[in-house]
């Protein structure tokens, strides 16, 4: 009989530890505290490296802050017509903010410029619009950090919620971003 148990006694140790383990490290990887950008510091440009899912704030032509991303459900390629779920690549401006929108506050990116319009013409299609900087929706704060595990926006670009409160106060409207590929 206790040959038996044992075995029943490892397999139930290993699955104990390994739980206690990935909790212990979800719990820091979700309480980790969040990068500060330098008060001393103008931000000048925001550039977002959409294949590494990775927004870097500049200030002197350096990168004083870098924060993860979850960006469009189909990610990869340019934006082209509206309902697409692409976020846009090309340079723009951070052209106005709103502090009560949908997701914990949101920076508007100025697409479509120009050229995204005369594109999305020749494909017959609207180019779409209202692609922000923003957090997390409102009522799902608690996801944290966990929602960079998937792209789920409709094309914008999703930063935590304590993330989004640190550009909030450095950046100011009329600042340049540049998304890349």
């Amino acid at each position: 009989m206790k040959t038996k148990i044992r075995p029943l006694l490892k397999t139930f140790a290993i699955f104990l530890i390994a739980f206690a383990t990935t909790v212990a490290a979800g719990s820091l990887y979700y309480f980790w505290t969040t990068q500060k950008i330098p008060s001393n510091k103008k931000v000048e440009k925001i550039i977002v490296e959409k294949k590494a899912r990775l927004l870097r704030v500049q200030s002197g032509g350096e990168t004083i802050a870098s924060y993860p991303v979850s960006l469009g459900r189909d990610p990869t390629g340019d934006k082209k017509c509206e309902g697409d779920n692409k976020t846009p690549e090309g340079e723009y401006i951070l052209d106005w903010r709103n502090p009560g929108s949908a997701a914990y506050k949101s920076f508007h990116i100025s697409y479509p410029n120009p050229t995204d319009r005369l594109e999305a013409g020749k494909l017959g299609c609207s180019p779409g619009g209202a692609i922000m900087i923003h957090g997390i929706g409102n009522g799902y704060e608690w996801i944290g950090r966990f929602h960079r595990f998937y792209d789920w926006t409709h094309g914008c670009i999703a930063v935590t919620n304590d993330e989004m409160e640190q550009l909030w106060w450095a950046v100011s409207d009329g600042t340049p971003i540049e998304i890349k590929p």
